[in-house]
């Protein structure tokens, strides 16, 4: 298994298969580059770059700053050129997934990582290498203007010297009268060109550039002339004798005679075909995704831009967030690469579908795309669309003797305005696509602007939850369970309040299902549990208080593997006895994983243990046979519903209760009729504001006299 961290040691076999790669990746270099260390010095190093690409790519995201440094120094090796480039990229791109190390991680991750890693490591190689031929050109051009202005005394000596520096050069030099002349050009300017030897003497320069940037190039050596600027450095495009283009990276310089009076320009050229085209090849990668050649989130987010711009004023456009239902379930049960062949089966069929539109198609990652459509009168409806790609899916699609048949699920924003932000609109999507999974798989549903304002109120209550706990705002109340018989306390549960400044406070329910959808239920639950349990143990000092503290549980809670743990912990920081705790469970957290284990641990420890949320499902009344509980607690809706439904069969509920041995409490009692019902069909105990309103510790003090 694979070290998830970064800078962990790799364990012998990665070291044997690393130890492999670099001396492969020195044997090939060598073989197509010349630099300045011998085999064993190069295997050394390449080992030293291998295992910091190694570090890189261990975790869940690559930090490219260390690759882009390597290609610096593949640069400073030596002449090792575009040649070694392309030998380094195929030996990593083939060698770097096989590492056993590499082979732990998550398919589609270590993939992109990769790609992005060669890309940033590509990135800086092409950038330490253009800065070495600038510098090599710095050096040619004092080398060239010492010995042209040489020759302005020695003429002879300085055509010699001139023709010694400028015919070895790979670089095109020129030399260039001050009307734009060539006066004398080398054989590797002609070659750029097309040209034979000899043949660009005479030819003006300008009629040599391409006609749309010969202007700029015409004006800036004006201004060497004009002593406004010493260099000229240009992207170029060059015209060949064939009429194809020669894109070059170009250097001008004004030479002046003994007399300090312009007489020449010197022109260095460097073909810069290979660079920009791998320059573009990198571009390319950046902005498409590896696995299916689509487009990738960024290029995705520019295209939206520019295409809400041109929008149809009638029509607009339709943006389509799609997800790829139980992609995870394939993944984990067939392998990575099964669901990378799904995934680019996946994104060939979207492509089939949207044929006929002017659609843009993007994969944003794992199992998620996009769709933009610039819609026309003749363009599907949403419904249309979304049942095309289901149906598409619905064919099998066989891996490795596996048919697979999946679903699709979306998230559309139907004809934003022109003038929403793209990522605004990019988030309204996904959290659309959010909404259409929560009912079930297949589904799609459109933006909703009063929904979406809704969800991201609560969400924003959610994230800024901890630090109004942190600020004191949320704070501990306590309120009766009352017997139906008599009205006498039978208990005390503790609930949460949050009291916000200037807002309305928000309720226990309202609370636990905030903290619930972030996590922080598990800290913010045991800080209820340990102000109930030093509240409880403080009443039966000093109140003789010796009734059950109630405290009910999430779903999340009741399932944390550590909650026998926190529950013990509880009884020993505040000596509370086990047998005066009450916690409830909720009936629809049983079936997962780990409660029911969890509910038969709290009873082992002597804390009574309450059915929460209890309906008349035969779930829920077989859980009270099987399981260590002997109180229930109603669901308040049911309560709620006896108001004023029909309510003749739950009178059923309490004699089905009554036959396994439980305790019934019902939940949300707030009127006198409602508590008289309950009390005539026969439950035991109730809890709501017509037994009083949960209040601070204080306010309920003085009712436990002799309780």
């Amino acid at each position: 298994m694979t070290d998830p961290r970064p800078d962990a040691a790799p364990v012998p076999d990665a070291e044997r298969a690393r130890t492999v790669l670099a001396r492969k990746w020195a044997y090939l270099l060598s073989g197509v580059t010349v630099v300045s260390l011998n085999r064993e010095e190069l295997d050394a190093e390449l080992r030293g770059m291998l295992d910091e690409l190694c570090g890189c790519l261990r975790g869940t995201s690559a930090d490219t700053a260390p690759a882009e440094r390597i290609g610096r120094r593949l640069v400073g090796l030596g002449y090792v050129g575009e040649p070694g480039l392309r030998c380094t990229l195929d030996v990593l791109g083939k060698g770097l997934p096989s590492l056993p190390e590499l082979q732990g991680e998550d398919g589609v991750g270590v993939t992109e990582r990769i790609a992005l890693t060669l890309g940033a490591l590509s990135c800086g190689f092409l950038l330490a290498h253009e800065r070495s031929v600038l510098d090599q050109q710095e050096i040619m051009h004092l080398s060239l203007l010492k010995a042209v202005r040489d020759a302005q005394w020695h003429l002879k000596e300085s055509e010699a010297r001139f023709e010694e520096v400028v015919t070895a050069s790979a670089s095109g030099i020129a030399l260039v009268a001050l009307d734009g002349r060539i006066v004398r050009a080398n054989a590797a300017l002609a070659e750029m060109l097309g040209y034979p030897a000899g043949e660009l003497t005479g030819r003006g320069l300008f009629d040599l550039v391409d006609p749309e940037s010969a202007e700029v190039l015409r004006e800036a050596m004006t201004g060497l002339l004009d002593g406004g600027r010493e260099r000229v450095r240009q992207s170029q495009r060059l015209l060949r004798q064939d009429g194809d283009v020669a894109r070059i990276s170009l250097t001008a310089s004004l030479l002046r005679d003994a007399d300090d009076r312009p007489g020449h320009y010197v022109v260095v050229v460097e073909d810069g075909t290979e660079l920009m085209l791998l320059q573009g090849e990198l571009s390319r990668q950046a902005l498409h995704d590896v696995l299916t050649g689509l487009p990738n989130r960024q290029y995705f987010g520019t295209y939206l831009e520019a295409a809400l711009r041109r929008a149809d004023p009638v029509y607009g456009v339709t943006l389509f967030h799609v997800d790829l239902d139980a992609f995870g379930m394939v993944s984990n049960s067939l392998g990575r690469r099964v669901g990378e062949q799904l995934l680019v089966h996946f994104a060939q069929r979207l492509k089939a579908v949207m044929a006929r539109e002017k659609a843009m198609i993007a994969r944003f990652h794992s199992d998620e795309f996009g769709i933009l459509v610039e819609n026309t009168a003749t363009t599907p409806d949403i419904d249309t669309i979304v049942r095309a790609i289901n149906d598409e899916l619905a064919e099998p699609f066989f891996v490795d003797g596996h048919g697979l048949a999946l679903s699709a699920s979306a998230g559309v924003v139907h004809r934003p305005s022109k003038d929403i932000d793209p990522a605004e609109l990019l988030r309204a999507a996904d959290q659309t696509l959010r909404r259409a999974k929560e009912r079930r798989r297949g589904q799609w549903k459109v933006f909703d602007r009063d929904t979406d304002a809704e969800d991201r109120r609560r969400q924003a209550l959610a994230v800024g939850m901890a630090g109004a706990w942190e600020h004191g705002e949320i704070g501990v109340r306590y309120r009766p369970m009352a017997r139906l018989a008599d009205g006498a306390v039978a208990g005390v549960e503790a609930r949460l309040h949050w009291d916000r400044p200037a807002e309305p406070a928000l309720s226990h329910e309202c609370c636990t299902e905030l903290a619930d959808s972030t996590g922080l239920i598990l800290p913010l639950g045991d800080w209820l549990l340990h102000a109930a349990g030093r509240q409880g143990a403080w009443w039966r000092q000093r109140a003789g208080f010796g009734l059950p503290m109630v405290a009910g549980l999430t779903g999340h809670q009741v399932s944390d593997d550590a909650l026998g743990t926190r529950v013990t912990r509880l009884l020993a920081d505040t000596g509370l006895p086990p047998e005066q705790l009450l916690l409830g469970v909720p009936a629809g957290a049983l079936p997962v994983s780990g409660v029911i284990e969890n509910v038969t641990a709290l009873a082992d420890l002597g804390v009574h243990v309450m059915l929460d949320e209890f309906g008349l499902g035969p779930d829920d009344l077989r859980a009270i046979e099987d399981l260590p509980v002997d109180i229930v607690r109603v669901d308040r809706r049911l309560a709620e519903w006896q108001a004023w439904a029909d309510s003749t069969f739950l009178g059923a509920l309490v004699p089905l209760v009554r036959q396994v041995g439980a305790t019934l409490v019902v939940d949300g009692i707030h009127t006198e009729d409602q508590a008289d019902w309950w009390r005539t069909a026969g439950a035991d105990l109730a809890t709501g504001d017509y037994f009083g309103v949960a209040g601070p510790a204080e306010e309920l003090t003085g009712t436990f006299a002799g309780a």
